[in-house]
């Protein structure tokens, strides 16, 4: 099929969606509530990746400060930190097979 003959089945097709006589195709997704960490619990995760604090905190994109803020159970991850808190919980060999942290 030509790039033409795409555009055009694509135009047809959001024609007919347009006068109701196609019915759009939709994918439901679902996605799981982000995970929250204790003090101990991120200690644990750091730990088992085998990093330092420093070398923890350039993996998740904060200070130092912030590792030891939440080590100590002054402060906690949010959002996307937790995400990622939990797939290196998951796998503590996530940061090395991303390439996100380089040996």
């Amino acid at each position: 099929m030509s790039v033409f003959d795409k555009i055009k089945t694509g135009l047809e097709e959001a024609i007919a969606y347009e006068q109701g006589t196609l019915e759009a195709r939709t994918t439901k997704l679902s996605v799981t509530p982000v995970d929250r960490y204790d003090a101990a619990e991120i200690k644990g995760i750091r730990k088992s990746t085998g990093f330092t604090q420093a070398v923890f905190a350039q993996y998740m994109g904060v200070s130092v400060k912030t590792v030891e803020a939440w080590e100590a159970g002054r402060n906690h991850p949010e959002g996307a930190a937790c995400r990622l808190l939990a797939l290196t919980k998951q796998d503590p060999q996530f940061p090395i097979k991303t390439g996100i942290v380089a040996r």
